[in-house]
């Protein structure tokens, strides 16, 4: 019995150790989603690949380059097989229940020629979008015809028109959208007989600049030889609950491919997150150490080629790009993504179409010519769960679900931000700044602090005033101690440390004195530069959230050296050179007192700056940038009359001066960097010979 039990775990052991203890599509994978930041992070996958159906066997024969599915409200899953010509039917399970090849028309046996789009109506009647015979044709639920819709005509319809049908809905109206080869115009809709009714919708037309100028300076001849401006035409649609229109369009880079259509044929969709739905960001891919690398082979922005939603206001989209499928809520925030390239059983070749089945999703892939049906992970479930008891208003159970994605993925910024919102609804706020803080919206974080600062001036309003009164009669009393005994500060000269405080507020009288009477010091200039990376490293690290858009953990101090130190540098050398060639009058040291002297505004105003800027909502930013713009306006102010009175230039000459330093500026940069190059050349040129020689010896 023990050796049983030890061969037994020896073979758990060994399956473990080479990975085949469950098949390799049931494994988790790992995906990711972006974070404010524009990074990618590494997350769980939300959905594995449950099924895959193939034709062969269903026992009907390969699938031949099918490309639609459909999955009606009874779950039973209807495939155009085009290169077949026909349509497969299946039960929830990927079990065939029938395939229609063709119909009885009037006694007649009629087939379908490239069948591109299925859908099935709450009647169970299938419309077929039988392209290449140019007609949509509908059928009831066993194959018999019911009516068959022609061409449309109309005089909106452009001279030449070709129908082609390639994707279609119907509506609980019975009106039919229908997407058609070169109906740029946008989507057309047809009344319950086919007649023609107009279009819905439609994408911009985009256009390079260059080419429309050419045009422009063109001949009517050279004009009909060039290619129009046509806006992109949709790839396909879906209709929600409402009878709204989702939309997708193939076009490469741009911030709309997924459109949601009122009945206006206005574009409503929600973009509040921190990126429109637009499938990929940047270019990543996860290498198998999991983490986020450039890829290469797989460049190019996404496009959308087929949309899906349900009924919690989700949204899926498929990106032919990448493969890949990005599901995002109905404001805009991206959820997850799952997919991707390859011929492993949670990736496709070539999908072209996707189809909500429950809560799993159906995929069709017409280069392997199968249908994966994906089944959602514990992690992909709980954010589902968690979106639907949010629109439904169900605080708690939202929070527990959020609660739980996080437990699996504490890089998700959309579960803070959602729990961030269950907390500010009862009022929890100071719990609600955390998570929104943590989730990088400041937005709602704005909203928590509003009501936070509210309540807590109330319940202290006492303990604040009395804190105040006592400050100002602290400052009183100080001020009037100093102006009756004036004591000495034996340590410094207090008209030396005065003087960047005058010529503050005085420029003109202020470098006047420092340049003819010996008042100012370059040690003073230095310690207000110094002063101001202290005070820099301050802003960056300890401004309000609200107003703070840096990365915190990122930060490096020595940055403002090269921020601050660097350029000022840079200017005063710049500076001297090119005045000394323009009879300025301003010595090196003179110049380097005048241009620390006129930063010590950005420093008096900064510091405070940074405490308001803790005490503020959104909506009282504006304040914060005003300051911010008093201290730059200042400093330019008292760095032009600095310039100026030094050397002795006219205020014209002054700012001709300013402009050709920065210039020089720019200059010596460049210089740098080609003697830095230089430098590297002819170090790697020298390592080389030395190996080469090391080498032969």
């Amino acid at each position: 019995m023990a050796s049983i039990r030890g061969i037994a775990s020896f073979l758990i052991l060994m399956c473990f150790i080479t990975g085949f203890a469950v098949p390799a599509y049931a494994l988790p994978d790992h995906g990711y989603n972006y974070s404010y930041w524009e990074e990618a992070e590494p997350a769980p996958y939300p959905y594995l690949a449950e099924k895959h159906v193939d034709g062969s066997e269903l026992g009907i024969g390969h699938f031949n380059v099918p490309q639609d599915l459909f999955v009606a409200k009874d779950h039973q899953i209807y495939i155009a097989d085009t290169g077949n010509n026909r349509i497969v039917s299946l039960d929830e399970n990927g079990k065939l229940i029938r395939t229609i090849d063709g119909f009885d028309n009037n006694g007649k046996k009629e087939t379908f020629n490239k069948p591109y789009g299925v859908f099935v109506d709450a009647s169970q009647n299938i419309y077929v979008a039988d392209t290449y015979n140019n007609r949509i044709v509908k059928l009831s639920n066993d194959g018999t015809l019911i009516e068959s819709f022609g061409a449309p005509e109309s005089s909106i319809l452009p001279e030449g028109f070709q129908y082609f049908p390639f994707k279609l809905y119907v509506d609980k109206f019975d009106r039919i959208y229908v997407i058609a080869q070169g109906a740029f115009e946008g989507i057309m809709e047809l009344d319950a007989s086919g007649g023609f009714k107009g279009y819905i919708g439609t994408n911009k037309v985009r256009f390079n600049p260059t080419d429309l100028l050419w045009k422009r300076l063109s001949t009517k001849e050279q004009v009909g030889k060039m290619e129009l401006f046509l806006p992109v035409e949709f790839s396909n649609l879906d209709v929600d609950d409402r009878g709204l229109i989702y939309a997708v369009s193939s076009e490469a880079n741009s911030n709309t491919p997924i459109k949601w259509f009122n009945p206006s044929g206005e574009d409503i969709l929600r973009r509040e997150g921190y990126f429109p739905p637009m499938g990929d960001i940047s270019v990543i891919r996860l290498d198998p150490t999991k983490s986020v690398v450039l890829d290469p082979k797989n460049r190019g922005s996404s496009r959308f080629i087929d949309v899906v939603s349900d009924e919690s206001g989700m949204y899926s989209g498929l990106d032919s790009t990448r493969n890949r499928i990005f599901t995002y809520d109905r404001d805009g925030n991206l959820l997850y993504q799952f997919g991707g390239i390859g011929t492993q059983a949670n990736n496709f070749q070539k999908p072209v179409a996707l189809s909500m089945l429950g809560e799993r999703i159906a995929v069709l892939d017409n280069e392997m010519n199968r249908m994966t049906i994906f089944a959602p992970t514990r992690y992909g479930k709980l954010i589902r769960q968690a979106v639907k008891a949010h629109y439904a208003g169900k605080v708690d159970e939202a929070a527990d679900s959020w609660n739980k994605v996080l437990q699996l993925n504490a890089n998700f910024d959309i579960a803070y931000i959602s729990m961030g919102k269950a907390f500010l609804k009862k009022n929890e706020n100071k719990m609600a700044m955390n998570y929104f803080k943590n989730g990088n919206n400041r937005k709602y974080y704005s909203e928590a602090f509003k009501q936070y600062r509210k309540q807590y001036v109330w319940d202290h309003f006492g303990t604040i005033m009395t804190v105040l009164l006592s400050a100002s009669a602290l400052f009183v009393a100080i001020r009037i101690y100093w102006v009756k005994r004036k004591p000495k500060l034996y340590f410094v000269e207090t008209n030396i440390v005065k003087a960047p405080f005058y010529t503050m507020m005085r420029p003109f009288n202020g470098f006047w004195e420092m340049k003819y009477e010996q008042k100012g010091r370059v040690k003073i200039a230095l310690i207000i530069l110094l002063s101001l990376v202290v005070t820099m490293i301050l802003k960056r690290q300890y401004s309000g959230f609200v107003v703070n858009f840096n990365k915190l953990s990122t930060l490096n101090s020595v940055d403002e050296l090269i921020y601050i130190v660097l350029p000022f540098i840079l200017f005063c050398v710049a500076n001297w050179s090119l005045t000394t060639l323009m009879d300025g009058e301003g010595k090196f040291l003179e110049i380097i007192t005048a241009v620390g002297y006129s930063l010590l505004p950005l420093i008096i105003l900064y510091l405070p700056q940074v405490v308001f800027s803790n005490m503020i909502t959104h909506e009282e930013a504006p304040f914060y940038y005003l300051i911010e713009s008093a201290a730059i306006c200042w400093f330019l102010w008292l760095l032009f009359v600095g310039m100026m009175t030094i050397h002795q230039y006219s205020i014209f000459k002054t700012l001709l001066t300013l402009f050709l330093t920065v210039v020089v500026m720019v200059f010596i940069v460049f210089l740098c960097i080609l003697c830095f190059s230089l430098l590297q050349q002819m170090t790697t040129f020298v390592i080389s010979i030395y190996s080469e020689i090391r080498a032969r010896a």
